[in-house]
């Protein structure tokens, strides 16, 4: 089987193996869809809206879901306390009994199934966990440009800045930053990371000289480290500029970064004198694009 049948095939065990195709999850009266709802909304309730973002749902969908559990008695929406034009979903006593049983149940199949492994089958089969969820993640974060002036693109930016000045000796300021509307004089692009429409890292290359551009402000919100992000996105970067027929590519970063040395060292890039007048960037980096 190539590639995508395997995991298509994994996919179908998965869910099978873990019962969640049926009407009785876990031997209740309902399926794994109104089960996760219950886990969902928690004990202390949840904005509708926020609901449907945070689980992909169609609003037509997640009505009948919630009005299905509010039919059993587990459910209550209502307009929000302070705003009658939101909807806020809680649990019912019964709902929070019913999300404890479905919590008591879940462990207790997950035990029986780590049971039949041994103490290394099961240390084994979490790091695998772990690392489908790191991939799953980074193939899920999309990479577009957006206009510099953005809201997104000035939120990801006074992080990084807020970053920088905590880490760096002398601190950071934020006048060193790209300033709106920059690239539309310049050339260049702002590259926005995003996962599940959260921004969460941001790059820019920009011309330098003749053939020659600049990566700058390059980010990943620390929630998303590890992820091999870092690398995709300044790739990304690389491919753009190349597209716009730049063959030499120049960044800077402080050595109180050695993470992002260590990174632009591992993806081709040679250490060269000093260039531009930014007190920033103690050590400066070039690639030559094939």
């Amino acid at each position: 089987m190539d590639q995508i049948e395997l995991v298509r095939d994994f996919n179908r065990y998965y869910t099978r193996r873990l019962g969640v195709l049926g009407d009785h999850y876990l031997g209740l009266l309902r399926p794994w869809s109104e089960s996760r709802l219950l886990f969902e909304i928690g004990s202390s309730g949840v904005d509708v809206r926020d609901l449907r973002q945070r689980l992909g749902l169609d609003s037509g969908f997640l009505s009948r879901m919630l009005r299905s559990l509010a039919d059993q008695g587990l459910v209550m929406v209502r307009p929000h306390a302070q705003d009658g034009r939101v909807r806020v979903a809680s649990l019912t006593t019964a709902g929070l009994d019913a999300r404890d049983e479905i919590d008591s149940r879940a462990r207790e199949s997950v035990g029986e199934l780590l049971g039949q492994l041994t103490t290394g089958q099961r240390d084994r089969l979490i790091a695998a966990q772990e690392q489908v969820r790191r991939l799953l993640r980074m193939a899920a974060v999309t990479i577009s440009p957006v206009a510099d002036s953005s809201v997104a693109a000035r939120s990801c930016l006074r992080r990084y800045a807020a970053e920088l000045d905590e880490r760096f000796p002398t601190g950071y300021s934020e006048s060193a930053l790209l300033r709106p509307g920059e690239l539309d004089a310049t050339g260049g692009e702002f590259l926005l990371a995003c996962e599940e429409s959260a921004p969460v890292g941001c790059g820019v290359w920009q011309p330098l000289d003749d053939g020659v551009a600049e990566i700058r402000h390059l980010w990943i919100s620390p929630d998303c480290r590890g992820l091999g992000l870092g690398r995709r996105l300044l790739v990304e970067l690389e491919e753009r500029a190349g597209a716009q027929g730049f063959r030499m590519l120049r960044l800077g970063t402080n050595k109180a970064l050695p993470e992002a040395a260590a990174l632009y060292r591992g993806s081709g890039y040679q250490e060269i004198p000093p260039y531009g007048d930014s007190a920033y960037n103690q050590l400066s980096f070039e690639k030559v694009l094939g």
